[in-house]
């Protein structure tokens, strides 16, 4: 009785060796994914907005800064993240480029929008925080955390100080924004009971097209030079066979839900090794500079839709500096102008990435790492 009760544990020893094998870690990322399912799931029982990415995002910070045992599913992302970029480009449909025009005024905004909201973030982490000048520059810029990290290292910033600003930067304006859209604006993510897309409903031809945007998506954007190649790419080849027509099915939910489980653990797991206790206050700046983009973001969304007519909440979800991923599926997510808020995101990225270098180059003989007065 006792060898029978015990059998499919031990059966289960060689499978868990075997993960084991693959990843030395394997055993703390599949606890990190299961976490972040059960938070995902809980999530939709509490009603939260964007459940399945919010919910593993918060379990896994909250776990991540107790100390808890977990690990990052990163390696998975080069595969995720092509995904996501299907799916995306399934909000793509024919006739809405005809839109495109009623974009220029978000574009000439955008480069104001970084520099103000830049510009108060530098204030803040300069002169509460007392960072350095160099430090304090490259954790103020709305741009890619290992972009801005990479950067700042090579002129002499702090590195982990940058990368935390940028991941507590991504963290607090995913929940906020998502908070934001439940709670104020009564705008609630499509709901999978109503919404669901079985596998059964894709067809082979469209499954087999869609599968190819993933392969084929990030080697073309690489050859391009694309920003966000892994998502930019797959989104690209999927928009245009939506916007063509060739392509009507939206896809799986099934997927959708798997990816942002992945995409809410990693961002949670970001903070893995990241005590409070020597970081609350570092953390709690990057919470000051997430609001503060925050809110000047609401007002040129604000703006915007008082000049144009825009929708404020895909205004709001154009101009708030989350990630390009994170921030495009919760427009996926929430039925909003897929097209319109992405683009935003991508021209935001490619503003601060390549500005940046001129912008330093310019104001390096005004930052010294002297502390400030």
């Amino acid at each position: 009785m006792c060898c029978a009760l015990h059998a499919p544990a031990a059966r289960g020893i060689p499978l868990i060796m075997h993960l084991t094998a693959l990843h030395p870690k394997m055993d703390m990322i599949l606890a990190a994914l299961a976490l972040g399912a059960v938070c995902g799931f809980t999530a939709t029982q509490v009603g939260l907005p964007l459940p399945w990415m919010l919910g593993p995002m918060i379990g896994c910070t909250i776990a991540a800064l107790a100390g808890a045992p977990l690990h990052a599913p990163g390696g998975m992302r080069r595969y995720i993240v092509p995904v996501i970029g299907v799916f995306l480009g399934s909000g793509f449909y024919p006739g809405m480029l005809d839109q495109a025009a009623s974009w220029g005024i978000t574009a000439l905004a955008l480069p104001v929008f970084i520099a103000v909201a830049a510009g108060l973030s530098f204030l803040l982490y300069r002169r509460l925080g007392g960072y350095d000048p160099i430090t304090a520059f490259f954790s103020a810029l709305p741009g890619g955390l290992n972009e801005m990290m990479i950067l700042g290292e090579d002129a002499g910033g702090n590195g982990r100080k940058i990368a935390l600003a940028h991941a507590t930067r991504i963290l607090i304006v995913i929940a906020a924004v998502a908070l934001f859209f439940g709670v104020v604006l009564g705008v609630s993510t499509n709901g999978a009971a109503e919404n669901w897309v079985g596998f059964q409903e894709v067809g082979l031809l469209d499954g087999a097209l869609l599968a190819g945007c993933a392969v084929l998506g990030l080697p073309l954007a690489t050859l391009l030079r694309l920003p966000a190649a892994p998502m930019f790419g797959p989104m690209l080849l999927s928009a245009a066979l939506h916007l063509t027509g060739w392509v009507t099915v939206p896809p799986p939910t099934l997927l959708v839900i798997v990816a942002q489980i992945f995409i809410g653990t990693i961002v949670g797991c970001r903070f893995v090794g990241v005590a409070l206790r020597d970081v609350g206050r570092d953390m709690a700046l990057g919470l000051a500079s997430a609001f503060t983009m925050l809110g000047v973001g609401l007002a040129f969304a604000e703006a915007l839709h008082l000049a144009t007519g825009r929708d404020l909440a895909q205004a709001f979800l154009a101009f708030s500096p989350g990630g390009l991923t994170e921030m495009s599926l919760l427009a996926l997510a929430m039925g909003q102008e897929v097209a319109y808020v992405a683009s935003a995101h991508i021209a935001r990225i490619v503003l601060v990435i390549f500005s940046t270098p001129f912008v330093f180059r310019l104001l390096r003989p005004y930052l010294t790492k002297e502390p400030p007065e």
